[in-house]
């Protein structure tokens, strides 16, 4: 039996960030930023969420010359609806300044 275990705050901070943008690719910063997440916790959770087929990701080129190519996120229809049901805690989503999940 599979082992189930509650998402992180930090987790679903970072899902609600991902259902806002909708169908739209994100990337590491802004999540970081509009999520109120550090870069050393927020990877390994992309990491781990892309494993379990809540996210997708690849790698963009940049817009402007020079600059290194950048990995993108967005959800999957599994990471939207797991984003639905695990909205972050209110105090959470005020302090980062999320709106709350519709249900």
């Amino acid at each position: 039996m599979p082992r189930t275990r509650a998402l992180s705050n930090h987790a679903r901070s970072v899902l609600a960030v991902l259902l806002e943008a909708g169908t739209g690719w994100s990337h590491g910063y802004e999540l970081c930023r509009l999520a109120d997440v550090k870069s050393g916790t927020l990877y390994p959770l992309l990491i781990r969420l892309e494993a379990q087929g809540y996210l997708e990701a690849e790698w963009q080129q940049p817009a402007e010359g020079g600059r290194p190519p950048r990995h993108a996120y967005r959800l999957t229809q599994a990471g939207v609806q797991l984003a639905r049901d695990n909205p972050p805690e209110r105090k959470v989503a005020a302090r980062s300044g999320l709106r709350e999940v519709p249900t």
